[in-house]
């Protein structure tokens, strides 16, 4: 680590050393003492930083194999920023797990500082700040959807206990395991000791797809889309708020003038473009879903550019009159360290309904888990 650092702030000239024919002794190149004195204070500022401990559930699995390396090589939190991780899995996994420390332990990343590798909740949740719940059970065939909900519903009570009993004060959580925004509302509520603004469900893959989808059809580099909303639920009732996105600064019906394309097959490919990935590998989004992640918790922890917002299920205080107490996607922007939900955002007759129908189903998924809830 320390020749990591050296390197990064220190340039190769600042510490060359010419040996003195005469009196043997050593000189220093002339920017030495001013390169070190930076050095040293780069030193100090880097080893005075606390790792951020993360937990990471489902560890080994293809969506923890993708992001546990993001983390480590500084994507999520910054290349000056030390990681610690806490990676969780179930017992018939551990195997595969202590392949993937090894891995970790090869790669000699400079800002990992500890990996801890457990099956128990308990340990796997201590001192942590981060807790990313990656892994759930899979929908089989045959498995009506109340059923998939009652059986992760389980599993989110437990780890939401446990992050409750041993994670750090400041601890967030974002839940990735799908139904995800049903499954963070369950460990929410089994957590009632910690602030409901610290859970997260992921809908930034969504966004992530429709921004590609609306960049190509006008023929410009994604970075040019702003301003898409993910409304609702992670599901296939998702509305990917088109009507309030831009493209260099333009609304994006402006620009793209195929309105027919934008209300169909627009919002069909986003909202079913986690099934066209299954038919197209035989497995379900793995490395985009890790990037997913390592971008929502930096929008979450990096100031939001000005005039922009991104996409994450938050529980919902009411806003846009939509059933508060559910975990429902939102247009967010943060400042880095405290969150709020866009207010203002024109919503038109047409985005009413597809919002109404999305959250309608949050509520439906609600109530098939309320046993799981607290009463009233």
């Amino acid at each position: 680590m320390r020749r990591a650092v050296r390197e990064r702030f220190l340039p190769p000239e600042a510490t060359q050393v010419v040996w003195s024919s005469n009196r043997g002794d050593r000189i220093f190149s002339p920017i030495f003492h001013q390169s070190a004195f930076f050095l040293l204070v780069a030193v100090l500022l880097f080893f005075m930083k606390t790792p951020i401990r993360v937990a990471v559930t489902g560890a080994a699995g293809q969506i923890g194999y993708s992001l546990l390396f993001r983390i480590a090589s500084g994507s999520m939190f910054g290349p000056d920023q030390p990681v610690a991780l806490n990676l969780i899995e179930i017992e018939p996994a551990m195997k595969a797990l202590e392949g993937v420390v090894m891995e970790l332990d090869d790669c000699a990343f400079p800002l990992l500082t500890d990996i801890r590798a457990t099956a128990s909740l308990d340990e796997g949740f201590s001192s942590v700040n981060w807790a990313l719940l990656v892994g759930s059970v899979p929908r089989k065939a045959g498995m009506e959807r109340k059923d998939l909900l009652g059986i992760n519903g389980k599993i989110f009570t437990g780890q939401g206990q446990a992050i409750a009993r041993n994670a750090a004060s400041d601890i967030r959580t974002l839940v990735v395991g799908n139904p995800c925004n049903t499954n963070c509302l369950i460990a929410m509520n089994s957590a009632p000791e910690i602030p409901k603004e610290r859970w997260f469900a992921m809908t930034r893959l969504d966004e992530n797809r429709g921004k590609t989808q609306i960049a190509r059809k006008a023929g410009v580099h994604v970075t040019d889309v702003t301003n898409l909303a993910i409304w609702g639920n992670h599901s296939s009732t998702q509305y990917p708020d088109f009507y309030n996105a831009q493209i260099g600064g333009k609304p994006v019906t402006e620009v793209i003038s195929d309105h027919d394309w934008l209300q169909g097959e627009f919002i069909e490919t986003v909202q079913k473009r986690g099934a066209a990935i299954i038919a197209a590998r035989g497995a379900s989004s793995a490395a985009s879903a890790a990037n997913a992640i390592v971008d929502t918790v930096r929008s979450l922890t990096v100031p939001t550019p000005s005039g922009d917002w991104f996409s994450v299920a938050v529980c919902s205080d009411g806003s846009y009159d939509l059933n508060r107490g559910l975990m429902i996607s939102y247009p967010i922007r943060t400042d880095g360290s405290s969150w709020e939900i866009v207010q203002g955002v024109p919503v038109n007759d047409f985005s009413r309904a597809k919002i109404s129908a999305t959250v309608q189903e949050l509520q439906e998924e609600h109530d098939a888990v309320a046993d799981l809830l607290p009463k009233g």
